[in-house]
């Protein structure tokens, strides 16, 4: 399948990008070369091979649920503009 100018417009139209007549060829070209690999890639055989990874086949670890701390007030703090005491300072935002 390739595209012709009038369709690269249409698409340009509908996905509201302003194209100038040279970008209309550039793009026409890349479109079509999208298209090739598509075509080449739906003309691999895939019977019978099974997919390498998938929603069911893969099971992530997980880790157990603990509570802390965190242990690292100091190093978080350091980042606020404007810390007070042990805890962020925030503008009032209420008068």
């Amino acid at each position: 399948m390739s595209l012709d100018t009038a369709t690269v417009r249409r698409i340009a139209s509908l996905a509201r990008i302003r194209m100038g007549e040279e970008e209309v060829g550039r793009m026409q070209a890349e479109l079509n070369g999208i298209l090739g690999w598509i075509e080449q890639l739906q003309a691999v055989p895939t019977e019978g091979v099974e997919p390498m990874a998938g929603a069911g086949a893969v099971a992530l670890r997980l880790r157990e649920d603990v509570v802390t701390d965190g242990g690292i007030r100091e190093a978080v703090l350091a980042n606020a503009p404007d810390p007070e005491g042990e805890y962020f300072g925030v503008p009032k935002v209420v008068e």
